[in-house]
């Protein structure tokens, strides 16, 4: 049971938190050269982006679940490399809910209206940030698989 929860945990970390650091990380860019192009062609791309995020960091909700199953069946969850790995990913994850996600969606608003966005009206800046935040996120993601991969003090044999 250990191994289909493992393998469950892996392949849900890969392929949710996979696209959400790709797409967040690009969204800030696209966003940009979305406000600055043809109000016709304005947003679709970048709101693709935003809804890939959502919806992965919904489905992202598997990779804790199956990981703290894996955890209690290996014992393991009073682990110090384990609780610093459920402190990163709960940080990791409300950056993605409280920042990332809605700095998306107020840029998205922002570059709604019928007009190219002005290059001083802080969208350049508010992209930047938001590219800022999703770097971290990503380096969360990062140190949460070298913990899994390293485990510290374990006893389990890394």
């Amino acid at each position: 049971m250990t191994k289909f929860l493992l393998s469950v945990h892996v392949l849900a970390a890969i392929l949710a938190v996979g696209p959400i650091a790709v797409a967040a990380s690009v969204f800030p860019r696209i966003v940009r050269e979305s406000a600055a192009a043809d109000p016709a062609h304005r947003g679709g791309t970048a709101a693709f982006l935003h809804r890939v995020c959502r919806a992965y960091a919904v489905v992202g909700l598997a990779v804790p679940a199956f990981g703290l199953a894996t955890g209690a069946q290996l014992g393991v969850l009073t682990d110090a490399w384990l609780l610093a790995s459920i402190a990163l990913t709960a940080g990791a994850a409300a950056l993605l809910a409280l920042a990332i996600l809605p700095g998306q969606q107020r840029l998205l608003a922002r570059t709604a209206g019928d007009a190219p966005a002005a290059a001083d009206d802080g969208l350049r800046p508010a992209a930047t940030r938001l590219g800022m935040l999703t770097g971290v996120f990503n380096l969360l993601w990062a140190v949460v698989v070298v913990l899994m991969i390293v485990r510290p003090g374990s006893t389990t044999g890394a």
